[in-house]
């Protein structure tokens, strides 16, 4: 019995050991990996050069944001997707550099958010002014790749491609059958007659009020994207919504010439003769082309001198980790941090908070409003630049702001609140059959408690707490925004608005992009062009650890999907909705195409 003790013990010292060993030469791997991937390379740029702008997948608000690939690291196989910030220091720098002669965006699957794009298609814009060109080309154009490249001088369509250009819409799922079936009630409080986010969890369709929101912001997205689009194709925009009704992704695509949606049908291969010759290139030369990391700057780290602070908010607030499809979005008390680090900071003259959030924790929110309030209390000036979305939450935190300033193409406001406690016990009682009990020393000892429901005592005291809570989130938003707080209410109940209609009841101050925010800063903070620089926080931390857990939780996502199929979006949300704090200040879920 000794000897089997010994065996065990000593197996085990032996194995702590060689996971030790392990652990050390992967941390060694990873830490050569990240260096090799850090290590700037020295891009290429002579006469007759290129930038070349890749859209496939998404593109990040900022440059490291998204967790490394850790198995494409060690096959040397990695290749960072450019963020928003990337991409536009790379047009910028494409064109003031007179060896590049022009931009050639390659469409592949852009799965961006409308503000996203509509940012990146402006700088695209701004870029032709210099007189430099734009080619476009695409296999198959999705519909984000389309409204990008529509502002290319040319767009070069391959002869067996399409392009999916159907307009938009909002898939919302509804869970309350499915949740009936599970034996699992939501039992649900909130103030605002538009505070849809929690309507898929209490009906089965669609409630009048949440269709009218949706109709109302997606037009006017629409309209925006389209007009563009309209314009630079030199078409009327009722003519190019006329061709948009006729199920333009299975249009041939010689039609798609004849409607003047592209420009010309080419093999890709007889695209790049086609950029040679406008170059000037003799046939048997290649193409020198840059991607944007290899030109953009490095805006993390700067040392010293005057500073406009960008702060990132990207996500969810507060969002819980779950064991599927968790995320760390936005986190309220590095945010706040970060806020304190930069009123402290005498390079700092003022802050820019980049928003792109749909909301979550109301406690989280209410604590980066208060930071941001001390930031104004400093004496520095601070203005919002909204992202795709800025909603709910994400207004709270945002709402403070001296100036905001949003994308047309933004959606905005849903200022309301509501709470959510998970009740199983027809689940466990009638469906498992396990009965329980309880035993408490005081009335309400056992509240939210998933095995029984609120009693009527309880579900009043919820909705006494979210009304409370409604009443100083909108008073927040009339101190932030100088309006009354019953303006603010008959704008408020939950309702969601694309920018431009939020800019005209006053929840948005400018329509404008994150350059226009930090310009904005620096004049109030008396700063002309040239006298700072801008720096990107807060500090984005990736270790080999971080990548390892990453890795291993994509490994087991993909499983998971694979064996689910299509069911295992809705377990990911099912898990959200357990997972999330009982008062929450988010907006509906809906999947906008």
């Amino acid at each position: 019995m000794m000897k089997k003790f010994l065996l065990v013990v000593c197996g085990s010292f032996v194995g702590v050991w060689l996971a030790l060993i392990l652990m050390c030469i992967t941390s060694i791997i990873f830490s050569f990996a990240v260096i090799g991937m850090g290590a700037s390379k020295s891009a290429n740029v002579t006469d007759k050069t290129l930038l070349c702008i890749d859209l496939s997948g998404g593109i990040d608000e900022r440059s490291g944001s998204t967790p490394v690939d850790m198995m494409a690291i060690l096959n040397s196989d990695f290749e960072q997707t450019p963020s928003l910030n990337v991409l536009l220091d790379a047009i910028e720098k494409a064109k003031e550099n007179d060896d590049i002669k022009g931009i050639v965006i390659d469409c592949n699957g852009c799965g961006a958010g409308a503000a996203t794009a509509t940012t990146l298609r402006n700088a695209l814009n701004s870029f032709k002014s210099s007189g430099k060109f734009i080619y476009a080309y695409g296999d198959n154009y999705s519909q984000t790749d389309y409204y990008i490249a529509s502002v290319a001088d040319s767009l070069f369509l391959n002869p067996v491609g399409s392009v999916d250009l159907h307009g938009l819409a909002s898939v919302t799922p509804y869970f309350k059958k499915l949740l009936d079936k599970a034996g699992i009630e939501m039992q649900v409080v909130r103030v605002g007659a538009f505070k849809s986010a929690v309507e898929p969890y209490l009906v089965d369709t669609m409630s009048e009020a949440n269709r009218l929101q949706q109709e109302h912001y997606l037009g006017s997205i629409w309209k925006s994207m389209s007009d563009s689009m309209a314009i630079s194709r030199k078409m009327n925009a009722t003519e190019l919504n006329g061709i948009v009704d006729g199920v333009l992704a299975v249009a041939a695509a010689d039609t798609l010439v004849k409607f003047r949606i592209v420009d010309k049908l080419c093999y890709r291969t007889e695209f790049e003769d086609n950029l040679k010759q406008k170059l000037d290139i003799e046939d048997d030369e290649d193409l020198n082309m840059v991607c944007p990391s290899d030109i953009a700057d490095d805006q993390e780290t700067v040392s010293s001198g005057n500073k406009i602070a960008v702060l990132y908010a990207v996500g969810e607030i507060d969002a819980q980790a779950g064991p599927v499809g968790g995320s760390t979005g936005i986190n309220s008390e590095e945010i706040v941090e970060t806020i304190q680090e930069l009123i402290d900071d005498d390079d700092v003259k003022g802050l820019v908070l980049r928003v792109n959030s749909p909301g979550g924790s109301a406690f989280g929110s209410e604590q980066m409003w208060k930071a941001v309030e001390d930031f104004k209390k400093s004496g520095k000036p601070v203005a919002v630049s909204m992202g795709d979305y800025a909603a709910s939450g994400g207004y709270y935190m945002s709402c403070g702001a001296q100036r905001i300033f949003a994308e047309p193409t933004t959606i905005t406001g849903s200022i309301g609140i509501f709470g959510v406690i998970p009740c199983a016990e027809t689940l466990i009682h009638d469906k498992l059959g396990v009965n329980y009990g309880i035993v408490k020393t005081h009335e309400n000892a056992d509240m939210g408690a998933m095995l029984k429901r609120l009693t009527p005592a309880q579900t009043a005291a919820m909705q006494q707490t979210v009304n409370d809570g409604y009443e100083l989130f909108t008073r927040r938003c009339a101190d932030g925004r100088h309006l009354s707080q019953d303006s603010i209410k008959s704008i408020a109940q939950g309702r969601v608005w694309d920018a431009c209609s939020a800019k005209s009841i006053g929840l948005v101050d400018e329509l404008g992009n994150l350059e226009s925010a930090v310009k904005w800063v620096a004049g109030k903070a008396k700063l002309k062009d040239g006298d700072y620089t801008t720096m990107n926080c807060p500090s984005l931390h990736s270790d080999w650890r971080n990548m390892f857990g990453a890795y291993m939780m994509d490994m087991y996502e993909s499983r998971l999907a694979r064996d689910m199929g299509f069911m295992y979006e809705y377990h990911k949300q099912l898990l959200r909705i357990m997972g999330r704090e009982r008062v929450l200040c988010l907006m509906e879920q809906s999947e906008i195409e």
